[in-house]
């Protein structure tokens, strides 16, 4: 009996799109991150993909929607990265330690987070309707860290006088912070100020001893 070649499996037309969208989105933010936001073009995108210009132009159609498919790719990137630690299935006060011990791991000497607040701080600049993307991502994320304080607060480990809201917003502009600061100084050493954090974090939010439920 003679062996037959196995056919190749074609892949689907989605799948096919799911992947060149995926190419895409990984240009812009290797262009953005090596050149800067203003070498970002449709053109030069598609160049660093291995794509056309005109592809690029059909699959986000403005400068919007590559922002929109960008966040998503981020957002989706840090749900995933969320999931493989079990952030979720943890306490309330440790899932918000090790969010932010995640993320701050994640800021140093990654391009995709860099892409990230290098397109941010051009959209405020520019005084852009962009802003509205990224105001809605950054309410997404304080959306997560005050579920964290406030599981936290009903397991009785985060002491029940904070306002969950305010606490999460604190933990989220000390991320921003720290992303922009290090925009501006790439040498800095992030370990000692994670740490530092970390450390910071859980004295002022853990609960008192006494108030700790058993």
């Amino acid at each position: 009996m003679t062996d037959r070649p196995i056919p190749p499996v074609r892949r689907s037309q989605a799948k096919r799109r799911e992947e060149s969208e995926r190419g895409l989105v990984k240009a812009a933010i290797a262009v953005t991150a090596e050149r800067g936001v203003s070498a970002a073009t449709f053109e030069a995108i598609g160049e660093r993909g291995g794509f056309s210009r005109s592809l690029v132009t059909r699959r986000f159609g403005s400068k919007r929607g590559l922002i929109d498919a960008v966040i998503e790719h981020l957002r989706e990137h840090r749900k995933a990265l969320a999931a493989e630690h079990g952030i979720d299935e943890m306490p309330g006060l440790e899932a918000l330690l090790a969010d932010t011990d995640l993320y701050l791991r994640s800021l140093s000497g990654n391009g995709e987070l860099k892409a990230y607040f290098m397109l941010l701080s051009a959209a405020v600049a520019d005084a852009s309707e962009l802003c509205t993307a990224f105001a809605a991502v950054h309410e997404q994320v304080r959306a997560r860290l005050r579920d964290h304080v406030r599981r936290g607060q009903a397991e009785g480990h985060i002491r029940p006088d904070l306002d969950a809201d305010a606490a999460a917003l604190m933990v989220g502009g000390l991320e921003l912070g720290l992303s922009m600061q290090l925009l501006v100084d790439p040498t800095l050493n992030l370990d000692p100020i994670r740490e530092t954090t970390l450390a910071t974090l859980r004295a002022s939010l853990e609960a008192a001893p006494e108030d700790k439920r058993v």
